[in-house]
């Protein structure tokens, strides 16, 4: 796939001030009567998309508005969508079209759809003819410029539709409201360039744009200083981070970078693409004391052919290569992946060579799919004589193996001890606290909700497929 022409965009810091102007008067206007209005946030999808719609929280918080997550109580709300399988659509648009209960309730209520569903044509077409609810719809692109739409609609009492077609910029000074206190996503670059035979992404969120390192940095040591303990830096392929800047600095030195910031606290990242994983990131992810030997790397497939099918730009060996290479930086490297079950025209025999790929790699988890059709990617148009039975088949058997190996992988952690993060609470009554081991393993406790925020050396007692359990010993470091 050719690239289109791209010149690097940045919105001017005037165009932001600007918006926080129209804040301000959205305030003036929603809290005249003296009361506070709500807003809800709705998201769905990826780590990304969350981290877009805290900068749409943050914009409300500035125009007055406090939360809820009850759509009954809200005057405002944003239903940030996904577009990467067709599932996530459905249920988008299931709960959308239910919205038309509490309009009714309050005559008053703004619904905005954004995302990426709306940035592609033909679902922003569909919201429009189908969806009268939906008052305001705008995609990636023009988050940044969310006040601005809000107040047209405000204004005008007429629908407003914001969701061109747009290769991208990078906004900077955008308020955000984050979720908790102690997890933050930290998004240091936008787009895709990789254009996978099966994938939506390069077509709504456009080109790959990284955040300029001083910003990344800067946006890092604010959290640090608030008190985040666990720090992901995102993007849709983290490993082309600086390809776009002029500056020297690739994704390892902005680790570094970031690893150099006083403190304690971890930095985690996603996503990897193969094709870019280096044996310089590996080296750094084991040199920064507070990088998390924790690698997300999606393979997709273990067969070469559907491999290049899907334009995934490495072979099985490269992969297999590539492990091997950082697992001798990192024995205790915590590898999880993505596969995609049923790519159009896969054989059983090559189905098989994904299996055989999992038993030699035994990743510590996995999140599989069964292929998904998305309109505009190649492989929409690619034959394909298989049924959903004949997927449905392989993913099952895909599935089992994948929580066979888990299984298998929680049971070594079983009377060791661990430094874990407790992140939050389980809501159960026996292990009410969760907790995160470096590399990620979800580990579930029993403790005080005070400890939360706090590293802590815990001894894992037993396992499931899913979990870890474990008994705290000590305390490692003050709230």
């Amino acid at each position: 796939m050719l690239l289109m022409p791209y010149e690097r965009k940045e919105i001017a810091p005037e165009k932001i001030r600007e918006q926080e102007e129209i804040c301000r008067r959205i305030f003036d206007r929603v809290t005249a009567d003296g009361g506070r209005p709500l807003a809800m946030v709705d998201t769905y999808g990826c780590q990304q998309n969350e981290a877009d719609s805290e900068k749409l929280r943050g914009y409300l918080a500035e125009m007055g508005y406090g939360f809820t997550q009850d759509e009954f109580q809200a005057d405002v709300i944003v239903v940030n969508t996904c577009a990467v399988r067709e599932h996530a659509e459905m249920r988008v648009l299931g709960n959308v079209g239910a919205l038309n209960h509490s309009k009714k309730a309050r005559p008053g209520q703004i619904i905005a759809v954004c995302g990426c569903m709306v940035q592609q044509e033909h679902m922003a077409k569909k919201i429009k003819l189908s969806y009268p609810v939906v008052d305001l719809v705008f995609g990636p692109h023009e988050l940044w410029r969310f006040p601005e739409l809000l107040e047209r609609v405000m204004q005008s009492g007429k629908r407003v539709f914001a969701a061109e077609k747009d290769l991208g910029a990078v906004a900077e000074g955008i308020p955000q409201k984050r979720d908790g206190s102690v997890k933050a996503w930290l998004s240091i670059m936008y787009g895709c360039n990789n254009f996978c035979t099966y994938c939506v992404v390069p077509y709504v969120r456009g080109r790959e744009r990284s955040r300029r390192p001083e910003d990344v940095v800067a946006e890092a040591r604010a959290l640090v200083a608030a008190g985040y303990k666990d720090i992901t830096l995102l993007g849709q392929n983290v490993n082309s981070y600086g390809k776009d800047l002029d500056c020297g600095v690739d994704f390892a030195d902005l680790i570094r970078m970031v690893n150099d910031i006083p403190g304690d606290f971890l930095i985690r990242f996603m996503t990897s693409h193969p094709k870019d994983a280096t044996e310089k990131l590996f080296k750094t992810m084991a040199e920064c004391e507070k990088c998390a030997h924790q690698l997300h790397l999606p393979v997709q497939a273990g067969n070469d052919r559907i491999l290049k099918a899907m334009n995934r730009s490495y072979t099985r060996q490269k992969y297999l290569d590539q492990v091997a290479l950082a697992r001798r930086y990192m024995p205790d490297l915590v590898l999880t992946t993505d596969i995609i079950v049923g790519f159009p025209g896969e054989t059983d025999e090559e189905f098989a060579d994904t299996l055989s790929l999992v038993e030699q790699v035994r990743y510590d988890a996995m999140f599989t799919f069964i292929y998904s059709k998305r309109v505009g990617t190649q492989a929409a148009s690619m034959p394909d004589p298989y049924t959903r039975a004949d997927k449905q088949k392989h993913f099952d058997a895909l599935t089992e193996l994948a929580n066979r190996i888990s299984g298998e992988k929680h049971r070594e952690y079983e009377g060791k001890t661990l430094r874990v993060l407790i992140d939050g609470e389980t809501g159960r009554e026996e292990y009410n606290l969760s907790s995160r081991t470096n590399g990620g393993r979800l580990v579930h406790l029993k403790g005080d909700p005070s400890l939360i925020g706090q590293f802590a050396e815990v001894t894992i007692t037993s396992s499931n497929t899913w979990a870890l359990y474990g008994e705290i010993v000590t305390r490692t470091t003050d709230h």
